[in-house]
């Protein structure tokens, strides 16, 4: 039986299901973190598809390559039971971005990871939805400590694991990034 590509890709008819995962609706003041949907397919690809934006999280250039990572983004949750939400605006409903606990195979432990899609910086996003996501990680998972895998040019990202309080640790080779820097946040005991 031959399946259209369009339909396995947007979901159509008995399979248009937008939920895609478990994961735990979270809320925070002025944001949504939820389970990725059908619906955020193109958000995500257009976002590892624009080389100067995703460069710090790792520019994929091929469409089918970052259709695949979404797959592999819905798996993450499916495999361990957590992931990275999609940020939602409450004020619009629009997806703005990505934050949550990676640890895909080789990582050197859980990872609080975070990302804004274009024209979504400068509103506090990032800040607010990784502060969530962290404490979700911290309450609900059970985890005891988190890092943050920074490509050392992303400056973007350093000030931010900085204002959530995170420190440089050490330097390590990431295999699917080269260089990378771990930054080490806060225990549970030490935010609010």
């Amino acid at each position: 039986m031959h399946i259209p590509a369009a339909s396995v890709a947007y979901g159509h008819g008995r399979y248009a299901s937008g939920a895609l995962t478990h994961a735990p609706r979270v809320e925070s003041e002025r944001l949504i973190l939820r389970g990725p949907e059908r619906g955020d397919i193109e958000h995500v690809v257009a976002f590892l598809m624009d080389a100067e934006h995703a460069e710090g999280f790792g520019h994929i250039p091929q469409r089918g390559d970052a259709w695949r990572w979404f797959a592999m983004l819905v798996g993450h949750w499916q495999l361990h039971g957590f992931g990275y939400f999609v940020i939602e605006e409450k004020a619009t409903g629009d997806p703005v971005g990505m934050t949550g606990v990676w640890f895909p195979e080789s990582w050197p432990e859980p990872e609080l990871g975070y990302l804004l899609f274009r024209g979504h910086e400068g509103k506090g996003y990032g800040f607010e939805a990784a502060s969530r996501a962290r404490r979700w990680a911290y309450e609900d998972l059970g985890l005891t400590t988190l890092t943050s895998n920074i490509v050392p040019s992303n400056a973007k990202s350093k000030a931010l694991a900085t204002r959530l309080g995170a420190v440089y640790e050490r330097t390590y080779n990431n295999e699917n990034m080269g260089e990378d820097e771990l930054w080490r946040h806060p225990g549970p005991e030490a935010i609010d």
